[in-house]
């Protein structure tokens, strides 16, 4: 299997080749140069992998939930590339790729707690159990929410994600004695949503470039000031 991922969603920006179980990736922390560096990031992978477009079998995208503008920027590259090579499309969730990512560095981690800060007062948040396969598989929904709202089931698992440190207090707070450590400052990456975007295409969850939305989770990008 040859599949190429793209994430920008938040102030990371990646892409990774996933070819045949081996993943390479370039990744930089670079806030507002998304644009200029993702299909650079792209090109050099395919150049170095020998690899056209249509050789691949899909694209994964990180589908959000995350910056607004971040979203946009991964969906209209993988749309421009998908449409070109005419290429099926995986989403992945970016919270699912943060646990990912943790899952993959912590072989003991068996539950995430997985929270985005998502401004205005809010976090995304999303529950994630290793699978037997050690990927990332959602409980219950995503959602947006203050921090003192969110719903957790009855586990005990490590708190992950930048919303950890923008409310490390509230979080502990609401979810008492389940949280065994904490790691807010991990990243969305490419190579994860490659991992998980593989594992989908292999299980039917390629869909058309058309059929490829985003999620915001968000109704509003912005609010009224009288609203906050």
């Amino acid at each position: 299997m040859k599949l190429l991922a793209v994430e920008t969603s938040t102030d990371a920006c990646s892409a990774a080749l996933f070819i045949d179980g081996q993943i390479e990736e370039q990744f930089a922390l670079a806030p507002r140069e998304h644009t200029k560096l993702i299909l650079p990031m792209i090109d050099q992978l395919m150049a170095s992998a020998e690899l056209k477009p249509q050789q691949l079998d899909a694209i994964a995208v990180s589908r959000g939930p995350g910056s607004f503008t971040g979203v946009r920027i991964a969906g209209g590259v993988v749309q421009g590339i998908a449409m070109g090579a005419d290429l099926p499309v995986v989403p992945v969730s970016t919270l699912a790729a943060i646990a990912q990512g943790y899952f993959n560095q912590n072989s003991d981690a068996e539950v995430a707690f997985t929270a985005m800060d998502a401004r205005m007062d809010e976090i995304f948040w999303g529950c994630f159990q290793r699978n037997g396969l050690g990927l990332a598989e959602l409980i219950g929904d995503e959602a947006v929410t203050p921090a003192a709202e969110v719903i957790f089931p009855d586990l005990s698992g490590f708190g992950v994600g930048s919303g950890w440190g923008v409310y490390p207090e509230i979080l502990n707070q609401r979810l008492a004695e389940r949280v065994l450590g904490v790691e807010s400052e991990i990243w969305p990456h490419a190579a994860c949503i490659a991992q998980l975007g593989a594992y989908g295409f292999a299980n039917g969850l390629a869909v058309a470039v058309e059929q490829a939305m985003p999620v915001y989770l968000r109704d509003k990008v912005a609010k009224k000031q009288s609203e906050r």
